[in-house]
């Protein structure tokens, strides 16, 4: 079942209990008003013909009286105190037999009571001077019996089918008017339920397209982006972009990491072919070739070791937490780092103590990563200087050289995975492009920061700002 189903079935339901109640409110109240004036009509017009007759003195004039009744719509009957009828109007043949015996015998209640007893209505209670009665239907009649002073019975008589009509047409009425108000009010939701919910249906249909092409390239047109559907609308295209730039990042990084493998194992592959079909290769020669192709061997192991930390740090790996002295993991890092100096030098300009919580492999891991791209992109006779300080709460590492330096529209995109400054795609060979990707990574594991200063000719100055162990 659709939404805007359920919404107008909804609306069609809470409609039909409202529109329910309020009928049968006005209902109650509209049969109960009637039947409560036709009795008070037909207790005041008795009693008035009752005082009447007594005040009658001879036959004529009592006639008179009963002759008054038919123009006030109540038939009036005399019986003496033995149940026999003594004075009647002349047409009372059509009014049903009815004695004040059998109306106290079985007294009726108000007309109202079995419509309307529970229902609270401001009306005085009818002073009761006499006896109600009424015949069975479908001929309803309404009798009144009150006691004259000579000892009679006088009862007035009158005809309910005009009120029961009434009635009845009332309610006819009022179920037509709740069935029309419940059917519109279902036809309005849906209308209004399928208007409001077009921007989820054209959320649908660009889910599909993009489901069918595999490209998130398509967008939801925004038409009022301050209800909810339009923030939500705009929430799904800021997802489809992030999913579009996620794609092309990862079919980027596919490429890159393509191309990097690709060139130790043709590299491999050639030396192995090699050596399958030269017999008679000079020793040198033979050991050139095993050593080349150990190196490229030892190049395509630190590739798939940063594409596993990297495939590591996209799946949320955490890292160890421990107090570590970030001035002993300096001097360690450096002390490794004079292995693979070509001519360059390196100094400390400075080391303050300072402990900060992490894994101490990874926090080394960036370290060496910092002065590894500074020995690399430094010709021999540069300088190449490390420094920790302390700032506020924050260790400070600095890694300063006097190599080639950054340009700086490539100076925001160094840290992207296999980023190339130039698109020849030049590199150090024994590089895998992935070195600051992952110190950044590190960085940000610790809550921490790494920036670069740069400019082309004049050097680089790598800091890595840290949080100090409370």
């Amino acid at each position: 079942m659709s939404i805007r189903l359920r919404l107008a079935i909804w609306y069609g339901a809470l409609s039909a209990i409202v529109v329910g109640m309020v009928c049968a409110y006005a209902y109650f109240v509209h049969a109960r008003t009637h039947y409560d004036e036709f009795d008070e009509m037909l207790q005041s017009r008795t009693e008035h013909l009752g005082r009447m007759l007594a005040d009658a003195r001879t036959p004529v004039m009592r006639h008179g009286v009963l002759a008054m009744a038919a123009p006030l719509g109540v038939a009036v009957r005399v019986f003496d105190p033995s149940g026999t009828t003594i004075l009647e109007e002349a047409n009372a043949h059509q009014i049903p037999s009815l004695t004040p015996r059998d109306v106290l015998r079985q007294p009726a209640p108000r007309l109202y009571s079995s419509l309307t007893a529970r229902v609270p209505i401001a009306h005085g209670r009818m002073p009761s001077t006499g006896t109600f009665g009424v015949t069975a239907p479908p001929s309803r009649w309404r009798a009144y019996v009150i006691a004259a002073p000579t000892g009679n019975a006088i009862m007035g008589l009158a005809s309910v089918a005009a009120v029961d009509a009434s009635v009845r047409r009332y309610r006819r009425f009022l179920f037509l008017l709740g069935v029309g108000g419940v059917s519109g009010t279902f036809v309005v939701g849906w209308l209004i339920a399928r208007h409001a919910l077009l921007p989820v249906a054209k959320l649908t249909r660009t889910a599909r397209q993009i489901a069918a092409a595999r490209v998130p390239t398509h967008r939801v047109p925004i038409e009022r982006e301050r209800d909810e559907l339009g923030q939500l609308a705009t929430t799904f295209n800021e997802m489809l972009a992030s999913l579009e730039a996620a794609q092309t990042a990862q079919q980027r990084f596919v490429s890159d990491a393509s191309h990097e493998m690709r060139a130790p194992l043709t590299v491999i592959q050639a030396n192995l072919e090699m050596l399958e079909r030269a017999d008679r290769l000079a020793p040198d020669e033979r050991q050139q070739a095993i050593a080349e192709a150990s190196r490229e061997t030892e190049r395509l192991a630190r590739l798939v070791a940063d594409l596993l930390a990297l495939a590591r740090a996209d799946a949320g790996v955490q890292l160890r937490r421990q107090p570590v002295e970030l001035d002993r993991l300096l001097m360690e890092a450096i002390g490794e780092a004079r292995h693979f100096l070509d001519g360059q030098h390196l100094a400390i300009t400075g080391l303050e103590p300072a402990t900060v919580v992490g894994d101490p492999d990874r926090l080394k891991q960036l370290l060496l990563v910092l002065l590894h791209n500074a020995v690399k992109y430094t010709p021999a006779g540069g300088r190449i200087s490390a420094a920790l300080r302390l700032d506020n709460r924050f260790a400070m590492v600095t890694v300063t050289d006097t190599g080639i330096g950054i340009a700086p529209e490539d100076l925001d995109r160094v840290f992207e995975r296999f980023y190339r400054a130039d698109q020849a795609r030049c590199r150090e060979p024994g590089g895998t492009g992935l070195g600051l990707p992952i110190a950044q990574w590190i960085a940000t594991q610790h809550k921490g920061v790494v920036n670069l200063q740069s400019a082309l000719g004049s050097g680089t100055t790598a800091t890595v700002r840290l949080p100090l162990s409370s």
